[in-house]
């Protein structure tokens, strides 16, 4: 189990937020607010002090905050922008952690679980048999098998095992095995029905393997029953708002090919992912809104009670004045603390002298308009910039790393507002006139009220589609071209170029370009900034480095590698382009 802490040492400055953060996380008054948190901020709390420290926390929450807790804590992404995996560890420490609390407090936290996702975890920790299965069939003039070795015949005789229930246990893993036994010995006494239900699953799961045939290509049965607990997961997610990563990376691989010219009366059609995501949006907007009456009752309730609860707590710890006396008050402090989760705050509400602002000033005046004259449009607009966000964080990379939900606001803003510059030459609906570069392109201001009637996922697909062809491609092929100039490297060198070389081709080809990022490392050894600024342009989210805009300013003073902006004009293309056509000269350099 996991006994790193994340909590820092509480200052002697009793005013200070992490002094009070401290004394709060240590009293008893934190479980009476642990039923109004988001499941986001129980997961930060969490993270804060470790898991090891909160198991009080956990046994307070709600069942339905406890299932949307363990969907964000029992998940690790393998790769940015990929499915999310199963983290067997994590559970084993969860199950440790309910078990330190109480054995009662335990078993009955665990059976307003989810059973499914209880058998997933507890299948990768044991095998159930029926005692049954190794009793002797038949009888035979032979001498019969003891039971025992009958049951350690497929196994090395040296693993943990129990009888429990009518079930024999046998430990695939050691870690967590104590924890685990307690609690389903506890489960069989006081929570009976939940006992057999995970027990059958987990008999059910550890079959042995059939003999591989050939003939299909199926999953097996625990892998299925992963698989299916995943896709559950997803179900719920989305219905909180948040994009699974297999819809996310169909709606980016879809926004890269620019759709078929239709009628230019026609209505232009939202991406069908993108409706889908709305409609279950506003589903559970609907449930939501049959049960308010019910829960703002019981919260207002919670409420009025919540001071003196807070102040009786507050004695206990020693009558601190800055501990929190209200339920309010310590949302207030969590949020001090950076441990709420926090909306990103929006290019479109950045003050006008923010120097942010002024790389979407096209999106920005047309938002304006939408504000001041519709304002259901507005709140539309809004929902749909979320829903690039959540695309973005779900489905894509920005410098080979997941993206922050800060920087996936940045960027679907700045993506809709070079979207919105394309208009109307690379909109749906429309005739291109066969330009070669933006600068070729016929583009026209959109009028104040275009965002009126029209959504922002489709100036998104525009402008990712612009990204794609015209750097992510672009950069690719005149890499290649460059390369191929060079010659007056070394021969180590001239092997790395090559290999370079080799996989853009192959990854151009697959219509990857960034999948071959790793094999540039090679044009750091002739230039550092050019590498950077390469890496910048050939990702599956085109960024422009700070490097690329010295290289053209012939700066020489020091750089940031990790610093960037997100491509929001034609203008910065125009860049890239003069760029690239450079890059010869500064790589022989």
């Amino acid at each position: 189990m996991s006994t790193t802490t994340n909590r820092e040492a509480a200052p002697r400055d009793g005013r200070s937020v992490d002094h009070r953060l401290a004394r709060l996380l240590d009293s008893p008054f934190l479980a009476r607010v642990v039923p109004h948190l988001a499941p986001e901020t129980l997961h930060q709390l969490i993270q804060y002090r470790g898991l090891d420290a909160c198991g009080q926390l956990v046994t307070a929450a709600t069942p339905a905050q406890l299932t949307s807790l363990l969907d964000l804590d029992l998940w690790r992404h393998a790769q940015p922008g990929r499915d999310e995996q199963f983290d067997v560890d994590r559970f084993g420490e969860w199950v440790e952690v309910l078990v330190d609390t109480g054995d009662s407090v335990a078993a009955r936290t665990v059976a307003a679980l989810d059973t499914q996702l209880v058998i997933v975890g507890l299948s990768r920790y044991l095998r159930v048999f029926d005692p049954g299965t190794f009793e002797p069939t038949e009888s035979s003039d032979d001498e019969a098998m003891e039971r025992h070795d009958r049951m350690n015949s497929e196994t090395s005789g040296d693993v943990l095992e129990c009888e429990m229930g009518g079930y024999l246990v046998r430990a695939r893993r050691t870690d967590a095995w104590d924890a685990i036994v307690t609690l389903l010995v506890t489960l069989e006494t006081e929570q009976n029905d939940h006992f057999h239900a995970v027990m059958h699953g987990c008999r059910r799961l550890s079959n042995s393997r059939p003999e591989i045939d050939g003939l299909d290509d199926l999953l097996m049965a625990p892998e299925q029953h992963l698989h299916d607990v995943a896709i559950e997961r997803e179900r719920r997610r989305s219905r909180h708002g948040y994009a699974s990563p297999a819809d996310a990376r169909a709606f980016l691989q879809m926004a890269r090919q620019p759709r078929a010219a239709s009628a230019p009366t026609a209505p232009i059609a939202i991406n069908p992912i993108a409706t889908a995501y709305f409609r279950a949006t506003e589903e559970e907007e609907g449930e939501a809104d049959t049960t308010s009456t019910s829960v703002d009752a019981s919260e207002r309730v919670a409420h009025h009670a919540a001071p003196a609860v807070a102040k009786g707590s507050a004695t206990q710890v020693g009558g601190d004045d800055d501990a929190p006396t209200s339920i309010d008050a310590v949302i207030q402090l969590l949020a001090e603390a950076g441990l709420m989760p926090d909306r990103p705050r929006a290019l479109l509400e950045a003050p006008d002298e923010d120097p942010r602002a002024a790389s979407i000033p096209l999106l920005r005046r047309l938002m304006r308009f939408v504000l001041h004259h519709d304002e259901t449009a507005y709140l539309s607009r809004n929902r749909e910039l979320a829903f690039l966000a959540n695309t973005l964080v779900a489905g894509a990379s920005v410098q080979s790393r997941p993206f922050t939900p800060q920087e996936a606001s940045d960027a679907a803003a700045c993506i809709c507002n070079l979207g919105l510059e394309c208009w109307p030459a690379r909109w749906p609906g429309t005739t291109s006139l066969g330009a070669s570069s933006p600068r070729g392109l016929e583009t026209a201001m959109p009028p104040d009220a275009f965002l009126v009637d029209r959504n922002l996922v489709t100036a998104f697909e525009v402008g990712w589609s612009v990204l794609y062809q015209d750097v992510s491609l672009f950069v690719a092929d005149q890499l290649v071209s460059t390369l191929a100039d060079l010659h007056r490297v070394d021969a180590d060198t001239g092997r790395g170029l090559d290999a370079l070389t080799r996989m853009l081709v192959k990854q151009r080809e697959a219509g990857t370009p960034w999948r071959a990022r790793d094999a540039a490392d090679v044009l750091a050894l002739l230039d550092m900034t050019a590498w950077i600024s390469v890496l910048g342009l050939l990702d599956e989210c085109p960024i422009l480095p700070a490097a690329l805009r010295a290289v053209l300013e012939r700066r020489t003073s020091p750089v940031s590698p990790r610093a960037f902006e997100f491509i929001s004009t034609n203008a910065q293309i125009g860049d890239i382009r003069v760029f690239m056509r450079t890059l010869s000269g500064v790589l022989s350099g």
